[in-house]
């Protein structure tokens, strides 16, 4: 059984940022995202004020150095994304191929970088000026080629005529 409470990392636009703890099953309210913050206060930010909500291994401050961009094409199945942010940043990130877990109140996605402090992100959609899907990654097709017949002059190879 996993816990249900996750370190976190709020980014704000305007202000400094917020570390504290979140309940994955009701953190997303309908006006913000609810933080249990490091004094014990339950705070509820509104979506407004949010860059982004960072899921983190530890509380320490965002590395400037951190990959924002995919360098290459990703491994991993799902939608390779650009977020384009209002306040001119970008960030690359891995949705998953699923619209019935996209959420109402913005993007939940994997950033592009395994080994940083952030394992996963959400960005609410009012902190966004556009969404790009670059390449769709690791698709099967729901509906297969049909496999090609093999012309009747041609002899098989381990036929003998």
């Amino acid at each position: 059984m996993s816990s249900t409470s996750k370190k976190a990392l709020i980014q704000r636009f305007d202000r400094e940022n917020i570390y504290g703890y979140l309940n994955l099953a009701s953190y997303l309210q309908p006006t913000g995202v609810e933080l249990l913050n490091q004094s014990g206060n339950l705070l509820l930010v509104p979506y407004t004020e949010i860059k982004m909500v960072c899921f983190v291994r530890e509380f320490e401050a965002p590395d400037p150095a951190e990959k924002r961009l995919f360098a290459t094409r990703p491994k991993s199945p799902g939608l390779w994304v650009r977020l384009r942010f209002k306040d001119n940043d970008q960030m690359d990130g891995l949705l998953a191929n699923d619209l019935l877990r996209q959420d109402a109140f913005g993007f939940a996605f994997t950033p592009p970088d395994p080994g940083s402090n952030s394992q996963r992100v959400f960005v609410p959609k009012q902190a966004l000026s556009g969404v790009q899907v670059l390449s769709v990654v690791g698709s099967q097709p729901r509906y297969g080629r049909k496999p090609k017949g093999t012309p009747k002059d041609q002899m098989g190879l381990f036929e003998t005529s």
